[in-house]
């Protein structure tokens, strides 16, 4: 049987104020990955860890996958929560793709962060920061690895009014044997 020791996933949410969007929203609201503002949040959280001391977290596919199928979730359906839509909370999601089984012991934890399509790696990651949880996501040390996606709709729904929105989820994982 797997012990599952230490399942977290930080309540706390941010949210970035949106810039009108010009024109008419496209109700279909088309969406596509930001890669740049992934890979240069990923670089920034590890530098960000570096100067306090801590390990590098390794990309896994796993949780890549994970967070690219929540944001795109979001997104699409215009809502922003770390429960699913269906209401699975953020463990049981991220488990899916990243599974406790064979593990000794397994923890996982999400930040989470919407805004402007134009938000960059910098003001994302100033914006976790200024949050107690995400900062505290950010700079545990109980993490080894990080899952990053950065969504962009033409015209989100829901809460994001039809407007052109980032959408980003950093799901954080370890598991050890």
């Amino acid at each position: 049987m797997v012990r599952r020791r230490g399942l977290l996933a930080t309540a706390a949410l941010v949210g970035v104020l949106l810039l009108p969007a010009s024109g008419s929203a496209d109700p279909r609201g088309a969406l596509s990955s930001a890669t740049e503002l992934q890979s240069a949040l990923v670089q920034q959280v590890n530098a960000l860890r570096a100067k306090h001391g801590l390990a590098r977290l390794r990309l896994s596919g796993a949780l890549n996958t994970a967070a690219n199928a929540h944001s795109v979730q979001m997104a699409r359906m215009g809502y922003f929560s770390h429960n699913s839509a269906g209401g699975a909370s953020c463990g049981t999601r991220i488990a899916r793709y990243y599974p406790a089984r064979g593990y000794r012991s397994w923890s996982v934890g999400e930040n989470l962060l919407w805004g402007s399509p134009n938000i960059g790696a910098a003001r994302a990651l100033a914006l976790w920061l200024s949050s107690p949880g995400h900062r505290a996501n950010l700079l545990s040390s109980r993490w080894r690895e990080i899952g990053l996606a950065a969504v962009h709709s033409t015209s989100a729904p829901g809460v994001y009014g039809g407007s052109p929105t980032t959408i980003v989820t950093a799901d954080f994982g370890a598991r050890a044997r």
